[in-house]
């Protein structure tokens, strides 16, 4: 609708969030332990901003449009450095200016993105010796394995197989797989997640079932590297690894994208990749191993690299190209304090052409990841042009490469247009509801910061109530765009809708969520649906759009807790006297 809603005691939706945050940060059994301090900010933030006019409604019509287009098959897929890919990067230019926000880099766009596009040969195998009977995997069927260094060959010879339980060294936590042992020249095999994933609580040395980012395999293939390993291989699981092998294929066969940095991709290891369960079995049964018998052991604290007497080779061509794709980047510029900035995230990429299914079709159109994100980016940045500006900037970043490893999002965190410590906080949005309204919603890595009382206290102001994460063990936290911006300090929320779906029989929603994992997650079977119900969709955008009304609104910097992984380097970009709350 037009012009604003005026806020009144009686139906201010933020004031009525300010009431439900303040007995919510208190009680909630996802705080117990939070501060009082907490409290009042929360509290300070959304009383204050009660003041103001509130946003117009978020424009359904549009993000279906929006959704609808950016997914269908003239953008193939939009992948970066594609001709589908600059279509996705011109309409996203050409829907923030239409819904009125400024050119984001000082004038301009968009931000260059370096890019290195790699191409392995898809007829590469592994090949294992040292057994009775020498092994051979096969490119997609046994294994997944690419190099991420920029070389035309990539080449591993007669290289000693080690088998380092997860790969994980957390020495806060009591744990280094690789200690008393060296793993420069070797093939390292390493277990997908935590060693304590299948624990059904999330307490532990690990967390539990909860996921750690110790668990996520970007940090295995780091870590590994960080070892001198010249090749890094994760045995993959369904549970534990939160898809299947198929996503695995599709997502990294084909030509894979990287930052164009070449100082850092020398410091990888050779070789990357994946391999299936079976494949990994019948390795280690050469080897006079039990993958079962070793993936216990590997649980256990203690547990030390085993050699298994076998070697490792393959050699395949990798065809490199560089290019640059681009981070789209709006602003509204603030009414009263313009350099500081309230951050909005999604990614417009997806993988273009890959693997076809058994119709033919080689379209991953993302219609759900990350269509539907970027979409809900454009109505919420239409929603905050129409109101009354906030004092804080709101900046909006459409960002590249996310699925080939967050990448445009990791190049803005690393080369900020604005300075991250004037960035006080954001949400990011990989995929919206599209099953209807629902009685909950989920916050996924609850815990972590400040940010999370604000929104809590406005879903609650909506009639919702706040769920448990229902599958901790798969890391969400560490798998979108947000995570870059974290991990660098600045507060950032990911929220999910809930499962408890108005008008649905009890497991309805986690029913879908499994299907989608299952049958259309990067498959060119994410599709746009004119049958999907948006109303969902529209409520979790409104409540974004009011915290973005009160971090834009408010003078106070929410923080990080002390407990979560991220505060150090907020304390450390902020300096410690102006680092804001937490727990102490």
């Amino acid at each position: 609708m037009a012009g604003a809603r005026q806020f009144s005691a009686d139906s201010s939706l933020l004031l009525r969030a300010a009431v439900q945050a303040g007995s919510q940060a208190v009680t909630t059994s996802l705080e117990p332990t939070q501060s009082m301090k907490t409290v009042l900010i929360t509290l300070t933030l959304l009383l204050t901003t009660a003041a103001y006019a509130a946003p117009p409604a978020i424009d359904e019509a549009a993000l279906k449009r929006d959704t609808q287009v950016l997914s269908s098959d003239a953008f193939e897929g939009r992948k970066p450095g594609t001709p589908g890919g600059d279509k996705a990067v011109a309409y996203m230019i050409e829907r923030f200016k239409a819904v009125g926000l400024k050119p984001g880099n000082h004038g301009g766009w968009t931000q260059d993105v370096p890019m290195v596009s790699s191409t392995a040969d898809p007829a590469l195998t592994l090949t294992v010796s040292g057994a009775a009977t020498p092994l051979t995997f096969r490119q997609k069927d046994d294994v997944v394995l690419w190099t991420k260094r920029q070389v035309d060959r990539a080449v591993v010879a007669n290289s000693d197989i080690v088998f380092a339980g997860y790969g994980i060294v957390a020495p806060e936590r009591g744990w280094n797989d690789y200690a008393g042992f060296d793993v420069r020249g070797k093939t390292v095999i390493v277990l997908v997640n935590d060693p304590d994933w299948q624990t059904p609580t999330e307490t532990g040395r690990f967390d539990g079932r909860r996921m750690t980012y110790y668990g996520r395999w970007t940090y295995k293939y780091e870590e590994a590297a960080r070892q001198g390993a010249a090749a890094i291989i994760i045995v993959h699981e369904t549970e534990p690894a939160a898809y299947p092998f198929e996503v695995v294929v599709n997502s990294n066969t084909g030509t894979k994208i990287d930052l164009d940095i070449p100082a850092e991709a020398a410091k990888r290891a050779m070789v990357e990749g994946w391999m299936t369960q079976g494949a990994a079995q019948q390795l280690f049964a050469a080897a006079g191993k039990d993958l079962g018998a070793l993936t216990k052991a590997a649980q256990t604290v203690g547990f030390r690299a085993v050699p298994l007497g076998l070697k490792a080779s393959t050699s395949f061509a990798n065809t490199l190209v560089h290019s640059k794709s681009y981070n789209v980047v709006g602003i509204l510029p603030g009414a009263k304090r313009p350099d500081e900035m309230v951050i909005w995230t999604a990614h417009w990429d997806h993988f273009g052409r890959c693997p076809a299914d058994a119709t033919g079709d080689d379209i991953c159109n993302g219609a759900l990841d990350n269509a539907s994100g970027s979409a809900g980016l454009i109505a919420v940045a239409d929603a905050l042009a129409k109101a009354p500006r906030t004092a804080r900037s709101q900046l909006f970043v459409s960002v590249t490469g996310e699925e080939q490893g967050l990448l445009g999002s990791d190049y803005y965190a690393s080369n900020p247009v604005y300075p991250l410590a004037k960035t006080v906080g954001g949400i990011n949005m990989d995929g919206l509801n599209v099953l209807g309204k629902t009685r909950d919603v989920v916050l996924i890595g609850a815990g972590k910061s400040e940010l999370e009382p604000i929104f809590i206290g406005i879903a609650k102001a909506q009639g919702r109530h706040i769920s448990p994460e229902p599958s901790v063990e798969k890391g969400m936290f560490y798998r979108s765009d947000h995570f870059s911006l974290a991990k660098r300090g600045v507060p950032m929320l990911d929220v999910d809708s809930g499962l408890d779906v108005i008008g649905k029989p009890a497991g309805y929603g986690q029913r879908m969520a499994d299907d989608y994992t299952a049958n259309r997650y990067h498959k060119p079977s994410d599709q746009y649906d004119a049958n999907w119900n948006w109303s969902g969709a529209v409520e979790d955008l409104q409540a974004y759009v009011e915290v973005a009304t009160v971090l834009g609104n408010s003078s106070d910097w929410p923080n990080w807790y002390k407990t979560a992984e991220f505060r150090a380097a907020r304390d450390a970009s902020r300096g410690a006297s102006n680092a804001g709350g937490g727990q102490p």
